[in-house]
């Protein structure tokens, strides 16, 4: 059965090696990005997701503040040699989008529907994980590869300062995108009966 939306998803791989041989413009991709987020579903139309997309010496600062941070985490020189290197590798990418979720928006759901406060935290990681997925297959589309990082929390308190965050945005994942330099190694998948139950 041929289906599209299949077909892209089944695209949509973890690509390390990225590069800036990128043809769509910085506006482009901006429009291509807030389209994707808009455009995701949230629970109770909550729209809590949030992005701060960085280009240029915005994206290679982000990445040299997370190095920086992972030093102090450093045990050896061999260790620090191949953070630095895996660093490095995001940072050669075109840019970088900053996942984030207002907490002020599921605070005021809490408030809003009592019955329900336990679950908006819940359904606000799920809101970002589909913000997230969708953005990282438009680029996909686009002919651009990505992978998604989780760097947080550790560099939290710099990217708020270093941009301006609203200190009720929480920092959840960095999606890193650019030109395909090498792709994906091939990917396996465990049985369909351990995965899946189908009653009809």
């Amino acid at each position: 059965m041929s289906n599209q939306f299949l077909d892209l998803i089944q695209n949509r791989r973890t690509i390390y090696a990225i590069g800036r041989d990128v043809k769509q413009t910085p506006e482009q991709l901006t429009d291509l990005i807030q389209t994707a987020i808009k455009q995701s579903p949230s629970s109770f139309n909550s729209q809590s997701s949030r992005a701060v997309i960085l280009f240029d010496a915005h994206h290679e600062k982000f990445w040299e503040m997370v190095k920086e941070k992972l030093q102090e985490y450093a045990k050896d020189e061999a260790g620090a040699a191949k953070t630095n290197a895996r660093i490095d590798s995001f940072k050669a990418g075109f840019a970088t989008v900053l996942f984030f979720e207002d907490l002020d928006v599921v605070k005021s759901l809490q408030a809003q529907f009592p019955s329900y406060a336990d679950n908006f935290p819940i359904w606000a990681e799920h809101s970002t994980a589909i913000a997230q997925f969708a953005t990282w297959t438009a680029l996909t589309a686009d002919g651009l590869g990505a992978s998604l990082q989780h760097y947080n929390p550790i560099v939290d308190e710099q990217v708020h300062a270093a941009w301006d965050i609203p200190s009720t945005w929480k920092l959840r994942a960095q999606l890193v995108f650019g030109s395909v330099e090498a792709p994906a190694g091939e990917k396996t998948y465990m049985d369909d009966t351990v995965r899946f139950k189908v009653f009809q």
